[in-house]
């Protein structure tokens, strides 16, 4: 096995694994895509390093130049990506963060020296990205780096994830992942419609006003500017709701199929059990399914120990994700 030179190089070339015992239909084949094989834990890992290093080559950010401020509103993964990226190229990194997130988002921020500025957890990760935006408007020596309006987000996917699964699925049919920051729709699913315009691309989103770790629904009031800027409606064959107890159930089976994944994979894992349900009788499928991340992050929900009523009804006021 090749050595690297650092943490970072471990980044992408994530594994697909198959997991069709759990298809409702015998003619579609189910594969995950396991992000969490990612070091830092989560898809989120590319879209950091791929901001960080477009802004080093925009001169935005300079390696080894001390004093480096970088803000960023997460509530959780990205948050996380960034931390570790970070903490490698020496930048320094002020996390805006819902006090409604689950702790092992905030302990992992702080093992890689993050700076935690928290904002109120009943505003959710919206509430997260107007503080953000006000302090970077306060402070214009920082580098916001934004994910939700910043291309590199969707790049990273179109030039890694979907080459990824290109590379290890060709004969793939459709794309099943989370909507949140729409990243990963928009970039793997657009290198994948390029490749074979007949691929089907689904955003799983959570009910309107409800949470499911991560997931957005654009009803809410905000949509990711990326998402308007590269054409994300007309590249979306269709979106379908999750409830947060589909996801923790999902969540579950995929524990009995050897897959500790975290809750928004549960929901995505969900979308593509109804997308091989919904299949015209006699059509094949091979579906992908991007699982967001690892379960570790999770522990603190019960997800797999505790009641599956209780669980979703904690979901509504805690962000897992």
């Amino acid at each position: 096995m090749a050595s690297h030179q650092s943490v970072l190089d471990l980044i992408g070339n994530t594994p697909l694994v198959e997991v069709s015992q759990l298809s409702p239909n015998p003619a579609a084949r189910i594969l995950v895509k396991l992000e969490g094989a990612n070091p830092g834990g989560s898809v989120k890992d590319r879209v950091a390093l791929a901001m960080v290093e477009a802004a080093e080559k925009d001169g935005l950010l300079t390696p080894g130049e001390p004093d480096q401020v970088l803000i960023e509103p997460s509530s959780g993964n990205t948050g996380i990506g960034l931390a570790m990226v970070c903490r490698v190229k020496g930048y320094h990194l002020k996390v805006v963060l819902p006090t409604s997130v689950s702790p092992e988002r905030r302990q992992l921020l702080e093992v890689w020296g993050a700076e935690i500025i928290d904002s109120p957890g009943s505003e959710g990760s919206n509430g997260a990205v107007r503080l953000a935006q006000r302090l970077a408007g306060e402070h214009p020596g920082w580098v916001f780096l934004y994910q939700y309006a910043n291309p590199a987000n969707p790049r990273a996917h179109y030039e890694q994830t979907g080459p990824e699964i290109w590379r290890d699925c060709p004969e793939v049919t459709h794309l099943v992942a989370g909507l949140g920051t729409s990243g990963t729709l928009l970039g793997a699913g657009r290198y994948l419609k390029e490749r074979n315009p007949e691929v089907k691309v689904w955003a799983i989103e959570p009910p309107a006003g409800e949470q499911v770790d991560g997931l957005r629904n654009l009803d809410d009031g905000y949509i990711p500017p990326i998402f308007e800027q590269m054409g994300g409606a007309g590249l979306l064959d269709r979106k379908t709701v999750v409830r947060p107890k589909e996801s923790i159930e999902w969540v579950r089976r995929l524990a009995g199929a050897g897959l500790f994944v975290g809750l928004s994979s549960g929901a995505a894992m969900a979308g593509g059990a109804r997308c091989a349900s919904q299949l015209p009788a006699g059509e094949q499928a091979t579906i992908v399914v991007v699982a967001a991340d690892g379960g570790w992050k999770y522990l603190s929900t019960g997800a797999w120990t505790g009641d599956v009523d209780d669980v979703a009804e904690r979901a509504k006021s805690v962000l897992y994700f």
